[in-house]
């Protein structure tokens, strides 16, 4: 294992085609000059939304503008990611993001203006003008945020606001990804290499817990050396979001972030009360690993470790794209089409290099096909990430192809169930085709790192941002110390008695930076109980439950996200998808306490 290689090292047919968006910067700077001039066609709007015409031309004058700033932004950011050093990007991403925030102003007084109508103006112009009807669900949806929005002028502070408020996100990606250096470490055979944040899971599978335990200890004492400047960051983004909460009147921070998707609090407390119902179920898992390693004491670096000994795959980029074909057939040849399309026509990034952005997304701009970037290291677990990444894609897709610009981006609370009903169709058919003993055991381990991973783990994270946000509501101050104990205290009561919390886990939260994007994590966990229950009725009723999965992937953002997951058979105002995906996750545990 070397040290990574620079950005032009790397063959260009393992990188994306940034060109599909703009094929040269000339254009991209065309666009922008056309952005910043056809900022100032907002202004005849500005006090004269009054009539169906009107409202009209103004909602249609956005979405082509706001089409043109999320192209310009996405490839700006794009190339950044590429690799995060590169002073030329920085720039143009923050240019593109300044031009963000100038929209945003600009077009802060349509909302509080179109707010100042009556519902029932609003519902007569709809009916005047037949063109306007596109806007319905956007308008319906409008009018019940009306409490929320403030009068013109205070939107518009507010915009111009957001993006100082983008600051603690943006240093923190700045120190996680450009700044921060890791330590060598000796590998496998006692060489000693370099530790970076994508090796480090590779390092934490191998079956040396020396090298575990090495790695474990460099990257969080990496961590450890920046933590006030960490926990500075993590209360400044709290301190933003109850800023927010306080200007749009919401009762909380949580109640204001889960406000936009329509979805109750109850949704996200149900989670927690159901997964706390069955943390018997890690604590058994815990147990069962603690036994299939051999292990007096199980600490933190022994998590993900496979519990098969000896059974070690690695496979190459091409036959990680094959595995995933064959395991989503299922999805039937139109489904299997597009994800061919995408892994060669330029839609992935695959492999690590220096600066480049860490772990995996998929992001996409209207008029262009989606982007993946990866981290291929070559395991098991990045044949489930393409999966995973490819789900998101092609449901960008779908969503783009079907629906008008207005609707095309669906929400974040649907958006890991594409993701992860791939992960669960994929699992199926490899363990079905399992050939030994020790691979079925390997692949259920696998599946019930996903329930520990992204059940559980991804509950624990969301408690965790719960808990803070709630202190700091109360007006208690969020320092290192406090972060670290509340921390601590959750990996107790998440993983059990048979596992040494160590004290360097404390610092975990200080490393994810999802919690940038407060209160999304918990839309893991729904997703991935959702794709269960979606990806169970693929694989018993086929091509009928395949249709109705794909007007689920079609249907962007032109209904509430818990309306479109109700249109599919998944109800998450109950407990029940949460359970259910539980009750999956103990057959997984009883099948592979009987292979033991």
């Amino acid at each position: 294992m070397s040290n990574l290689p620079l950005r032009e090292e790397i063959d260009d047919i393992y990188k994306w085609k940034l060109e599909d968006i703009y094929e040269n910067e000339e254009l991209w700077e065309k666009d922008y000059s056309e952005v910043k001039s056809q900022l100032s066609l907002f202004d005849e709007y500005r006090g004269n939304v009054n009539t169906a015409e009107k409202l009209l031309g103004v909602l249609k004058l956005k979405d082509e503008v706001t089409m043109k700033v999320d192209r310009l932004f996405t490839y700006a950011r794009m190339r950044r990611d590429e690799d995060n050093s590169r002073s030329k990007y920085q720039a143009l991403a923050d240019r593109a993001m300044s031009l963000v925030v100038e929209l945003s102003s600009r077009t802060s007084f349509i909302e509080p203006e179109i707010l100042s109508l009556s519902e029932e103006k609003i519902m007569n112009f709809l009916e005047q003008n037949e063109d306007l009807k596109l806007y319905r669900h956007f308008l319906e949806n409008l009018m019940r945020m009306k409490a929320h929005i403030l009068d013109a002028e205070k939107e518009k502070i507010l915009a111009e606001v957001m993006e100082i408020a983008e600051a603690p996100g943006d240093i923190f990606k700045m120190l996680d990804n450009a700044d921060i250096k890791f330590p060598k470490i000796k590998d496998e055979e006692g060489n000693e290499v370099e530790l970076t944040k994508g090796r480090y899971m590779t390092f934490m599978e191998s079956e040396n817990r020396e090298v575990r335990k090495a790695a474990f200890e460099a990257l969080y004492n990496t961590y450890k050396s920046m933590i006030n400047t960490l926990s500075a960051t993590t209360a400044a983004n709290v301190k933003v979001n109850i800023f927010v909460k306080n200007q749009r009147k919401f009762k909380s921070s949580l109640e204001a972030s889960l406000f936009a998707d329509n979805v109750p609090v109850e949704v996200y407390d149900n989670l927690i009360k159901t997964v706390h119902k069955r943390l018997d179920l890690m604590y058994r898992y815990v147990n069962i690993r603690k036994k299939a390693l051999g292990l007096d004491e199980l600490h933190m670096y022994d998590l993900y470790v496979p519990l098969v000994r000896g059974y070690d795959k690695t496979v190459s980029y091409d036959e990680a794209k094959q595995m995933v074909i064959e395991g989503l057939a299922p999805m039937g040849d139109e489904y299997i089409s597009i994800l061919k399309e995408g892994f060669n026509s330029g839609w992935i990034d695959v492999y690590e290099n220096r600066g480049k952005t860490g772990g995996a997304y998929s992001w996409g701009t209207y008029g262009t096909h989606p982007f993946v970037l990866l981290n291929f290291q070559g395991k098991l677990n990045d044949v489930f990430t393409i999966a995973h990444e490819m789900g998101h894609a092609i449901h960008t897709y779908y969503s783009f192809k079907n629906q008008p610009y207005v609707y095309s981006n669906y929400t974040i609370f649907v958006a890991e169930v594409a993701s992860t009903c791939n992960e669960a169709i994929l699992i199926n058919y490899l363990l079905k085709n399992a050939r030994t003993k020790e691979e079925k055991m390997y692949l259920l381990n696998h599946f019930m790192e996903q329930f520990r991973g992204t059940v559980y783990r991804q509950t624990m994270f969301a408690e965790f941002e719960k808990i803070i946000h709630e202190k700091a509501e109360a007006g208690e101050p969020l320092n290192a110390q406090m972060l670290q104990e509340i921390y601590h205290k959750l990996n107790e009561t998440y993983y059990g008695p048979d596992i040494c919390i160590d004290q360097l886990i404390d610092y975990e939260w200080a490393r994810i930076p999802h919690f940038y994007s407060s209160f999304y994590v918990y839309k893991y966990a729904t997703g991935f109980s959702a794709a269960i229950a979606i990806s169970k009725s693929i694989l018993e009723k086929g091509m009928p439950a395949v249709n109705a999965y794909k007007q689920f992937l079609s249907s962007g953002s032109s209904d509430y996200s818990l309306e479109l997951l109700k249109k599919v058979g998944v109800d998450l105002t109950t407990p029940q998808p949460i359970q259910e995906a539980l009750g999956v996750f103990e057959n997984l545990l009883n099948e592979f306490e009987e292979l033991m």
